[in-house]
C-alpha cells in the first residue's frame, strides 16, 4: 500500500530543495494542498519576502479550483493572505496542507501561516519537523486547539536535512564547496556545467556573503566572480593564496560594492554567516575540515584529462536535474 502522506511530503520536500541556499536567511520550504485525493499544488518558498510555501501552495490550488486568474497576479504576502481570507470561503473544508516545516506562529511581515489555515478551514495539516526557532514554532499546537488534525514527523529526517543550511547560518555560519565534473570525475576541463546550472550558481552568488576562492585559479581562469547571469549582486571575495601577487586588473577587482580580500589563511571566514567556496583539488583539500556541505554538478560529458584524486567521505542528500546536469547536494562527511 502506498504511504500517500510520505509521498505527498517528498513531493513538497523535493520542490523545496529546488530553491535550497536563495532563501537565505530564510528556510527552504516546501508545500502542497490535496483535497478530496486530488493533488491540487506543490509549491515553495522561492525568497526572502515572498510569500511562505504554504501560502503560494494555497494560491496555486485556489486557482485550479476556482480559475480565479486574478490572483496569480498577486505576489505582496499580505495583500495574498487578505484575498484569501476574503474569496476562498469554504474551498478548503475538506483540504489537507502537507508543509516541511512547522506552519509560522509569529506576525512579521505577514500574518501568521497557522492563522490562514484555521481561517481556510483546512481539515488537516501534516507537518514534518517542527520549527527549530523559539520565535515561529507553536503553530502545530495552535492548529491543534482549533479543532484541525494535525499530525507530525512525516519524512522527518528529510525535512531536517533540508532545514540544516538554515540552523546552521542561524547559530553561526553554513560553509558549501560548489563544483562541477564531468561524469568520470574531471574538474579541470574548461566550462564543464550547462548554462542552467551556471544561472543556478550566480543566483547562490546573489544570496552568499561571501565568496572563497584559490589563488591559483584566479591566476589561471582569470574570472569576475559576480551574478550577472541573473542580474544580481556580488558577494565579497576572499581569494586563499601563500603568495600575494594576483593581478590587480582580474575582472574580480573591477566589481563595484564588493570587498576582495587576499589572505594566507581562512580565518576571514569567520566574520560571514552565508559562505560558498569554489575552486579545484587544491581547495578541496584545504577546506575539507571547514565544508558542512558539497554541491556538485556532474556533467553528462567525459574529457580524456587528468582526474581529481581525494579521499573523502559524503552523505548524499539530494539529487535533482538541472539542465543536463545532475546536481547532487552532499553532507560532509
Amino acid at each position: 500500500m502506498v504511504d500517500l502522506d510520505a509521498f505527498y511530503m517528498q513531493a513538497a520536500i523535493d520542490e523545496a530543495w529546488k530553491y535550497q541556499g536563495l532563501t537565505y536567511p530564510n528556510p527552504a520550504v516546501g508545500a502542497a494542498v490535496v483535497k478530496n485525493g486530488r493533488l491540487l499544488s506543490i509549491a515553495a518558498h522561492i525568497q526572502a519576502g515572498k510569500p511562505h510555501a504554504e501560502v503560494e501552495a494555497i494560491k496555486e490550488a485556489y486557482y485550479r479550483l476556482t480559475g480565479d486568474s486574478d490572483i496569480l497576479q498577486i505576489e505582496e504576502s499580505l495583500h495574498l493572505h487578505n484575498y484569501l481570507q476574503k474569496y476562498a470561503k469554504n474551498l478548503f473544508d475538506d483540504a489537507t496542507m502537507y508543509v516541511t516545516l512547522e506552519p509560522c506562529f509569529h506576525y512579521g511581515r505577514t500574518p501568521p501561516c497557522s492563522l490562514l489555515l484555521k481561517d481556510l478551514g483546512f481539515k488537516r495539516v501534516v507537518i514534518a519537523t517542527l520549527d527549530p526557532n523559539p520565535k515561529a514554532t507553536g503553530g502545530a499546537n495552535y492548529l491543534k486547539e482549533q479543532g484541525i488534525k494535525v499530525t507530525v514527523g512525516v519524512k522527518e529526517q528529510e525535512a531536517k536535512d533540508l532545514l540544516e543550511p538554515f540552523v546552521k547560518w542561524s547559530k553561526g555560519r553554513f560553509i558549501f564547496f560548489k563544483y562541477a565534473q564531468t561524469l568520470n570525475a574531471n574538474i579541470t576541463g574548461g566550462v564543464i556545467s550547462s548554462l542552467a546550472s551556471r544561472e543556478l550558481v550566480h543566483k547562490l552568488r546573489d544570496k552568499i556573503d561571501l565568496l572563497v576562492i584559490g589563488g591559483n585559479t584566479v591566476r589561471i581562469d582569470k574570472p569576475t566572480l559576480d551574478s550577472r547571469l541573473v542580474g544580481g549582486s556580488a558577494p565579497d571575495v576572499l581569494i586563499y593564496s601563500k603568495k600575494q601577487n594576483i593581478n590587480p586588473k582580474i575582472p574580480l577587482f573591477k566589481v563595484n560594492d564588493r570587498k576582495v580580500f587576499i589572505e594566507s589563511d581562512l580565518e576571514k571566514i569567520q566574520e560571514y554567516k552565508f559562505i560558498m567556496i569554489e575552486g579545484g583539488e587544491g581547495m578541496l583539500r584545504v577546506t575539507r575540515s571547514l565544508v558542512d556541505w558539497y554541491m556538485v554538478f556532474v556533467a553528462p560529458k567525459m574529457l580524456a584529462k587528468t582526474n581529481y584524486a581525494l579521499n573523502k567521505k559524503v552523505t548524499f542528500l539530494h539529487t535533482q536535474k538541472i539542465g543536463e546536469d545532475l546536481l547532487i547536494w552532499s553532507r560532509n562527511g
